[in-house]
């Protein structure tokens, strides 16, 4: 699958029409009967893109144990809805791909799985003295590299139209996986994560769909605080993985990797079950919304 290329002149244009789509879409008056048949559950990076870890395990094994435990507690209890993985083991899995599985196969839900991490900071330090030449005592400088261990709990992404400034860290991690495929500027049509338009142009291409995701990541997120998860709420950001989704889709991330207690609970049978059991629930919570 290729993207289209979007004219920057065509920007109007595209949020006029999107914006008409997600009115009817979102009306059942205009809608035939429907019912969610195909659930595409992506486990986040893998293969190549994978260097994400905690203290023993890494991003993509977890978040590939959670995504296969999630299909088959789906597949199990769901005997009508079919489920369909964007991989199976440790594959690198281009970003336009994974949302291109989901388009391909008509499918009515997109959850993508992820562990959160926090960015590593330098720091100098003292870590002695000597003297100079004039006998004078001078300080001995290293660098040392940290990162937060103790920040927690779990939000969930759907894709929006963020603001120049809201670059940060999630935006730069999520997105960095494009630039590890061969052509990722013929495939995102020369996407730059620093160019403010085409973070708008990807946000646009998820607008028909925005409050069917706002709604299903809502009700993943009140499914983790019942089980007193630390709540960072649903936010809206500009994730390519996201961006090109038609059928509502969300980005939810499990817990911090980077936090010693939570990636043991991430690995834990307890954890696996309690993560999988409230994701589960908020997709059955939606569906009943939802069909007619």
């Amino acid at each position: 699958m290729k993207n289209i290329a979007l004219l920057r002149s065509n920007v109007i244009l595209i949020v006029f029409i999107y914006s008409i789509i997600s009115l009817i879409t979102d009306n059942q008056s205009f809608a035939q009967e429907y019912k969610i048949k195909t659930i595409v559950i992506d486990a986040g990076h893998g293969g190549k893109d994978g260097s994400t870890r905690g203290l023993y395990s890494t991003e993509k094994d977890v978040a590939l144990k959670t995504a296969l435990r999630l299909g088959k507690l789906i597949e199990e209890n769901l005997k009508d809805v079919k489920v369909i993985f964007t991989r199976n083991d440790d594959t690198f899995i281009p970003l336009y791909e994974r949302i291109g599985i989901a388009n391909n196969a008509k499918a009515d839900i997109f959850i993508s799985i992820h562990c959160n991490d926090m960015p590593v900071y330098s720091s100098r330090y003292i870590s002695g003295y000597t003297r100079n030449k004039k006998g004078k005592k001078v300080p001995i400088y290293k660098t040392k590299y940290v990162k937060s261990t103790s920040t927690r709990g779990v939000e969930t992404f759907v894709s929006g139209i963020g603001r120049v400034n809201e670059q940060d860290e999630a935006i730069k991690r999520e997105n960095a996986a494009m630039f590890l495929e061969d052509n990722y500027k013929e495939n995102y049509d020369g996407f730059n994560p620093d160019d403010p338009e085409s973070a708008i142009i990807l946000s646009l291409m998820k607008n028909a769909f925005r409050t069917q995701s706002l709604k299903l990541a809502k009700m993943v997120q009140d499914e983790y605080i019942s089980v007193n998860r630390v709540d960072r709420g649903v936010q809206e950001k500009s994730l390519a993985v996201l961006a090109r989704a038609g059928m509502p889709a969300i980005l939810t991330e499990i817990g911090f990797i980077s936090n010693p207690t939570e990636e043991d609970y991430m690995n834990s049978e307890e954890g696996q079950i309690e993560i999988t059991q409230c994701i589960y629930k908020a997709i059955l919570a939606y569906k009943k919304s939802i069909e007619i």
